[in-house]
């Protein structure tokens, strides 16, 4: 009879966890962080835990597979004890205070901890798409017997950006990410396919990569409290490699407060290269275009290519770290102005 007890004893042990355990189906194009989002499971315990109970059932880029059946992490009692959040889900801002530090994996070891040094962007929601990404490495240049893709560079600069951007009080989604590449300070940065959207695998074909992140755009900005949402648009571009280029930005020809966006990005570099090289002059153009990201997403939006990849004087602006972090501070800066005259135009 003992035996018996035993035996029950072992299997309620064995049992009961697997019959506790959550389960359900993704929805159509819903990546792993949005699935877990959707189940009240945030944070990088979760998404470990995640991962690790559903081996075997992924597409690639550990993409969720629709009609699968997946299970759930267990809910913590108290939830994820650091603060794990992504620039995917950055706080509310409606709680921002200066001084208060935060960790974002996503920045990487080295700048996952930032200091909210101001309020300035309090308020304020951006979405941040790099350009390409996963299979598409995008305009690919060459220095030095290196091989520079556009992927790698413009996220970096993206990163950046985000960071910037949250360090002034602003709510951020990073679009594209990167499981493991975080912030990185050298010259040449090594290529992956890594790249995804927000978890879901990227697809190769151009239309479908772009409807893609004009989709995911156009959903978080569904959800956003924020009154004020920009969208920013990061490439390189690829001319002859005699043709040097500044800065210079695109905007939807339907969006006057684009126009507006657009421009007072280029004034606020020119003013920059006016302080720190007078003498060299700044020509980096706005005009409109009808590019698909920029007509087929709700936030106002603007389209920043930063330089010619092929072009020996603009690489410097990507090789050099403490160059792709100014791109990132003068157009947090940019952003900065246009939310205030954006607030003067409230009143």
């Amino acid at each position: 009879m003992n035996r018996i007890y035993i035996l029950f004893f072992f299997l309620f042990l064995t049992v009961c966890p697997i019959l506790g355990q959550d389960k359900a189906k993704p929805q159509s194009g819903e990546g792993v962080h949005a699935f877990l989002r959707r189940h009240n499971r945030t944070g990088e315990d979760y998404y470990n835990q995640f991962l690790e109970l559903n081996k075997g059932k992924f597409g690639k880029g550990n993409s969720l597979q629709r009609g699968v059946t997946y299970t759930l992490p267990p809910k913590s009692a108290t939830g994820n004890k650091k603060d794990n959040q992504t620039a995917s889900t950055a706080t509310n801002n409606t709680t921002v205070k200066k001084g208060v530090k935060k960790v974002n994996k996503l920045f990487g070891k080295k700048y996952e901890e930032y200091t909210v040094k101001s309020d300035k962007l309090k308020g304020a929601c951006f979405f941040l798409s790099s350009g390409h990404g996963g299979p598409d490495p995008g305009a690919i240049g060459k220095v030095d017997g290196h091989s520079l893709h556009e992927d790698e560079y413009a996220y970096d600069i993206t990163l950046r950006l985000a960071r910037c951007l949250m360090e002034e009080g602003a709510t951020v989604h990073m679009i594209i990410q990167d499981a493991k590449d975080g912030i990185r300070d050298d010259r040449y940065l090594s290529n992956s396919k890594r790249e995804t959207c927000m978890g879901t695998a990227i697809p190769l074909n151009q239309k479908k990569r772009l409807q893609q992140r004009s989709d995911k755009i156009n959903s978080l900005n569904r959800r956003a409290k924020e009154k004020y949402k920009r969208s920013a648009f990061i490439h390189l571009d690829s001319r002859s490699q005699k043709k040097q280029l500044d800065v210079f930005f695109y905007y939807s020809d339907k969006s006057a407060a684009g126009k507006k966006l657009a421009n007072t990005m280029r004034n606020t570099f020119r003013e920059h290269y006016d302080k720190h090289q007078p003498n060299r002059g700044f020509t980096g153009t706005v005009s409109s275009r009808s590019l698909y990201v920029l007509n087929n997403t709700a936030p106002v939006g603007v389209f920043a290519e930063l330089g010619n990849i092929q072009n020996t004087f603009d690489q410097r602006r990507f090789l050099e770290p403490d160059n792709r972090q100014a791109l990132a501070n003068w157009m947090c800066r940019g952003f900065i102005k246009d939310y205030e005259d954006w607030k003067k135009g409230q009143k």
